[in-house]
């Protein structure tokens, strides 16, 4: 939402009223899925990652999301990547699974590193390494073909909501958030993330609406009023009623030689 914002001021990139009501309700459903989001399961050590990285439903998980990625990748991005923005955002915004995944991941190889446990003897750690570089320059090579396509207005919006609810769902499987979650933060975070959804809606629905707070009423006002419309029934009776003046008659003119 702020990058929106900014894109229109400093890029000059068209960014309407109802944009920016779109971004600020982006903005109010981030703060309020922050305010109840889940705690991380402590996990310290890259014995518990790997642990946690092996459990079936994450493995299912991640088999989904990598054939959903080599499908975009290779069938639907050179068909429809140049019309259609869900494409490369969606890739991006899966790719990030890995991403996030990798750097927690990493974030605990560090602590252990400081802490003098042998993680760079660990294969998980240069895993998780490998993993990150080839997420992060997949990411950024379809997120630039995306804002070398369409507006950044709308790139940055979208590929926000598609990352933080491929971010969310991943650290709810992968670490079991959902466990410690009562019934309001529940609540809270779903209603915070429809708020982000009727956000980028407004901001992406509306961009090509010359509406603002100066033109608002000419806007919800009709311009011109509507045209009546009356049957045949009407214009034969007009016809019939209406007189031929003595100087609409025919005139004949002869000619003598």
């Amino acid at each position: 939402p702020c990058s929106a914002i900014l894109s229109s001021y400093l890029l000059g990139e068209r960014l309407n009223l109802l944009g920016k009501l779109g971004c600020l309700l982006s903005l109010v459903g981030s703060t309020v899925m922050v305010i109840h989001a889940p705690e991380d399961e402590e996990v310290t050590t890259l014995e518990e990652m790997t642990a946690k990285l092996r459990e079936p439903g994450f493995l299912a998980y991640g088999a989904i999301l990598l054939a959903l990625c080599f499908l975009l990748i290779f069938y639907l991005a050179p068909r429809y990547g140049q019309s259609n923005i869900l494409i490369y955002l969606t890739i991006c915004s899966v790719i990030g699974a890995f991403s996030v995944s990798s750097v927690k991941g990493l974030g605990i190889a560090i602590k252990g590193f400081f802490a003098g446990q042998p993680v760079l003897q660990h294969p998980l750690t240069w895993i998780l390494v490998i993993t990150l570089v080839a997420a992060i320059t997949t990411q950024i090579n379809y997120l630039n073909k995306s804002l070398d396509i369409f507006n950044t207005s709308l790139v940055f919006p979208i590929y926000y909501v598609l990352f933080t609810t491929i971010v969310i769902t991943t650290s709810i499987i992968l670490f079991k958030e959902w466990v410690t979650m009562t019934v309001v933060d529940i609540i809270g975070t779903v209603c915070g993330f429809l708020t982000i959804i009727l956000g980028v809606f407004l901001l992406h629905a509306f961009k090509d609406m010359d509406v603002s707070l100066g033109n608002l009423p000419q806007v919800l006002q009709n311009e011109q009023p509507a045209p009546v419309t009356r049957d045949d029934k009407n214009i034969l009776i007009e016809v019939d009623n209406s007189s031929i003046g003595p100087e609409d008659k025919p005139k004949v003119f002869m000619l003598y030689t």
